[in-house]
């Protein structure tokens, strides 16, 4: 309905209007009040992207050496603070090229990640998002765990 001569917001989002909402926090107004304090912060701090590429790479080089170490072809991909390993050994830029890969190998390195303490997204198909909480000490503790996943699940 209309309120003082203009739409409502309720007038846009579905069931009434052509624009879907869905997830547990979406509109909540604590989380947009976080998320957009968050997005202050950032514009603020732009230091905090520049860490969070720093910690990346030396995680992706980490995994990079580990595959080249155990003789692997597999294909890592990463921008900015995300990445993803491909149980393949083709580029992967598409999701047709992410079909290729090994599923059930990826199924075999989330278990053995998740028994060495490190908790993956559980699909060949997700990237890694990472946290400014990483620290170097973590990093090499990712980088050891996968090491001793990759081994395991290619021994």
């Amino acid at each position: 309905g209309a309120y003082g001569g203009r739409k409502e917001i309720m007038d846009y989002v579905s069931p009434s209007g052509p624009v879907y909402q869905a997830g547990t926090l979406s509109g909540n107004p604590i989380a947009m009040s976080a998320g957009l304090t968050m997005l202050h912060y950032l514009n603020d701090h732009p230091e905090v992207y520049q860490y969070l590429e720093k910690i990346t790479e030396r995680i992706t080089a980490g995994i990079q050496n580990n595959l080249n170490d155990l003789d692997l072809n597999y294909t890592l991909n990463q921008i900015g603070s995300m990445f993803s390993l491909f149980f393949t050994d083709q580029n992967v830029t598409n999701f047709e090229e992410a079909k290729s890969c090994d599923t059930v190998l990826f199924g075999k390195y989330f278990k053995s990640m998740l028994d060495n303490g490190v908790y993956l997204a559980p699909s060949q198909f997700e990237s890694l998002f990472l946290s400014a909480a990483l620290d170097d000490e973590l990093a090499d503790s990712i980088i050891i765990a996968n090491r001793s996943a990759l081994q395991s699940i290619t021994a």
